[in-house]
């Protein structure tokens, strides 16, 4: 998730930085190809490095574990929703540019990046490494949410109502991934539509 701070950056990256962006997002396409074909335990890192191009030493450069190679495709979607919530307007409902967030994703989405994203959590169900990671980039994603909503409601993150909103958010925006991944439809149309009836369903709170 992107570290703390008073804004998203403005402008591009520096070129190194989207090279590096692009390396890691190549290789986490690449694992996952080699996870669903093999399995995880059949999968080498050396495997990994040569689908991806690239040599094992660089590939440690990227990554501590071959199960963490997976994790752009994982994180890449929260940090958006993260920058989208930091540059949201103060005097506009938060949860407007949350809401607004799947469409803008189905937008910029190419359509092997969804499919990648279908395939990985779907192998969380069966692969407890891979389920690790995943639950693991939410964790971080949930303590940068909290974070965000704090900020603007005057809160301390560590206060029990952003803890709870960014909770909440945040499981929403799991088990929305999770259904899409394992429904008959993955197509990035379903994800957005999916999100919206997830967050429809957690803005209506607790049942009678």
């Amino acid at each position: 998730m992107a570290a703390a701070g008073d804004g998203p950056r403005l402008g591009r990256p520096p070129l190194t930085e989207r090279r590096k962006a692009a390396t890691r997002l190549e290789i986490a396409r690449e694992a996952v190809r080699l996870f669903a074909d093999r399995g995880v335990a059949a999968t080498t890192a050396d495997d990994i490095a040569v689908a991806a191009g690239i040599s094992q030493r660089t590939l440690w450069r990227y990554t501590s574990s071959k199960e963490l190679c997976v994790r752009p495709l994982l994180s890449d979607a929260l940090d958006f929703v993260t920058a989208l919530m930091r540059s949201w307007p103060r005097d506009r409902p938060l949860a407007e540019a949350v809401a607004g967030t799947p469409s803008s994703l189905a937008d910029t989405s190419s359509v092997p990046d969804a499919e990648a994203l279908r395939d990985l959590v779907r192998l969380t169900r069966t692969e407890p490494g891979l389920r690790a990671v995943w639950l693991q980039v939410h964790h971080d994603a949930e303590l940068v949410f909290a974070e965000v909503i704090a900020g603007r409601a005057g809160h301390e993150p560590e206060d029990l109502e952003p803890r709870v909103q960014a909770t909440l958010l945040n499981g929403t925006l799991r088990i929305a991934v999770e259904q899409w991944a394992w429904s008959a439809d993955p197509s990035p149309d379903t994800l957005t539509r999916t999100v919206h009836r997830a967050l429809d369903i957690a803005r209506s709170g607790l049942s009678d």
